[in-house]
């Protein structure tokens, strides 16, 4: 049998990691054609080379592959390499929006790389799986790209898949759930594929095509059980546009209330295909929160960009939600082509306008928009190809009108009052004058950092062997991991035993030492007694 090694690629906290899930539905499809697999997440676990090395030579994978986005994308690919230093016979493989746009450039820069699966990829895998150790043969395969004694070939593309319910659901049992869990974001399904519509800067049409493809209503609300059964409360609907059908949308809300789920769920909309009804029954089957990309408040602006949305329609969008009572959230780009100081004062002033939360990010050119394939007919001067700057989180185009610092200081202006609040009601706090609301507010933002570093650093594996009595050993942990985390021991025992408590995090005994590990952990093929009930509720025996 096909071993099959899939890397989660780290990402930082403040992109809020959660299950990956296009690696899922990549691990589901190398099972449903065969494959054993095994996914080494490094989202949710500290990455070296050291313990790659050891995770991979454990396993002895036939074929190791990862995903990633641009900004994350040199990770990707210095795992990789240091990957091939371990199975230098594997085959290497990689997916996702980045290198199925920027295909050259990904070979050349990893030279590990063997092979880059393009856009959509279940049936690609389906078909590679067989032929993975005949590089011959790889040019009869759809999709793909790969390095060959004459160069990169480039084979057609594939056809969308039509029938998303032949799609198994994503691979998720071979994830670190239990630290998922204690992170607390969102887990992401998608209901259908496709996008409509044609904005200059994103990549949706060209992932996933323009036509909008459908799972069935019972399939969708199959997978928010099974989410649910997985322990998991609130789900995120990452399709590119959930909206564009209204008769879809009421049929899933009536088949989520017909089975009575109890969960939160978010999607991305558009504000040109929301009514008072779908909102209606969208908030009765438990969506509590809508995403608008509005993008600019200058009309001419969103004409450019090929928005194909008004600001009356944005205005429209924002007092339905208000009315029915359902969250909603805005985001806005900046230093989009032509952009000008009276462009970004548009901007700020329909974000004052709008009764609805929003957000600002930076343009980011990736590879395979048409502003980054056209950009000599836009406004826009580009001044980086160093991916790692690709989060959206600074300026990296100026216009005519505005260099990226000028972008970059008119963003943060429009910003600094929300960080000089979060700053006061921090300050408050400590001072023992904040509203309950705002304690919460700032508890939960300190234990989200708390978790973050215990599951990115793998605080519990280090812990020093500690005592046999379970509340000595409670004690010493908590010591140990306030000091490493430059936590208040207080803060730190009460994070810890909220993760106990829920079953997260439990001791165990190991070879006669005793110690914390996160539960649920994914069980390795070759030692099937990890993590196995003993007759000690406090201590797990492994």
């Amino acid at each position: 049998m096909t071993r099959v090694a899939l890397i989660a690629t780290p990402y930082p906290l403040d992109e809020f990691p959660s299950p990956p899930l296009g690696l899922c539905y990549a691990a589901a499809a190398f099972e449903a054609s065969g494959a054993e697999v095994i996914i080494l997440d490094y989202i949710v676990r500290e990455y070296t080379p050291e313990k790659l090395h050891h995770e991979l030579s454990r396993f002895a994978p036939d074929i190791i592959g990862t995903s990633s986005v641009t900004m994350n994308v040199k990770k990707a690919w210095g795992i990789l390499e240091d990957a091939r230093q371990s199975c230098p016979n594997a085959v290497f493989v990689m997916a996702g929006p980045h290198v199925s746009f920027d295909i050259e450039n990904s070979f050349a820069s990893c030279p590990a790389l063997d092979l880059i699966i393009r856009g959509e990829g279940e049936e690609t895998i389906a078909e590679f799986l067989p032929l993975c150790n005949r590089p011959d043969a790889w040019h009869q395969i759809k999709g793909v790209a790969f390095k060959s004694p004459a160069g990169v070939v480039t084979t057609p593309a594939r056809p969308f898949l039509e029938n998303l319910d032949r799609l198994p659901l994503p691979a998720r049992h071979l994830l670190p759930l239990a630290r998922y869990k204690a992170l607390g974001f969102p887990v992401s399904i998608i209901t259908g594929r496709g996008c409509p519509n044609r904005c200059i800067f994103c990549l949706g049409r060209k992932m996933v095509g323009f036509k909008v493809r459908h799972r069935s209503t019972q399939k969708v609300a199959d997978e928010m059980e099974h989410i649910l059964g997985l322990g998991f409360s609130t789900i995120n609907v990452a399709d590119d546009l959930f909206t564009a059908s209204k008769k879809r949308v009421l049929a899933l809300c009536h088949e989520i209330e017909k089975r009575k789920l109890k969960l939160s769920w978010s999607v991305f909309s558009r504000v040109n295909t929301v009514d008072e009804e779908m909102l209606v029954a969208m908030k009765k089957a438990g969506c509590n929160s809508l995403s608008f990309g509005i993008e600019s408040g200058n009309e001419e602006m969103l004409k450019r960009v090929k928005k194909g949305i008004s600001l009356d329609q944005a205005r429209r969008a924002a007092a339905l939600c208000q009315k029915v009572g359902i969250r909603a959230h805005a985001s806005y780009i900046a230093g989009l082509p032509g952009e000008t100081r009276e462009t970004l004062a548009d901007s700020t002033a329909l974000q004052q306008e709008l009764p609805m939360e929003y957000g600002i990010h930076f343009l980011a050119p990736f590879p395979g928009t048409t502003v980054r394939e056209e950009i000599e007919s836009y406004d826009l001067t580009l001044h980086t190809d160093n991916w790692d700057l690709y989060d959206a989180d600074r300026a990296i185009v100026s216009t005519s009108s505005l260099t990226a610092e000028e972008i970059d200081a008119a963003v943060q202006k429009v910003l600094k009052p929300f960080h000089d609040n979060w700053s006061h009601i921090q300050r408050r706090c400590q001072k023992g004058q904040a509203t309950e609301e705002e304690q919460m507010m700032v508890l939960g933002n300190r234990r989200m950092k708390l978790i973050f570093q215990l599951l990115s650093k793998d605080l519990l594996e280090k812990l020093p062997p500690l005592p046999t009595d379970p509340a000595q050993a409670k004690k010493e942990a908590v010591k140990d991991l306030a000091k490493k985390t430059e936590e208040t021991l207080s803060f730190t025992e009460f994070t810890l035993k909220d993760l106990m408590g829920k079953g997260w995090v439990r001791l165990h005994q190991k070879q006669g030492c005793t110690g914390l590990s996160w539960a649920e952990e994914p069980v390795h093929p070759d030692d099937r007694r990890l993590f196995q009930n003993s007759t000690s509720p406090e201590i797990v025996q492994v």
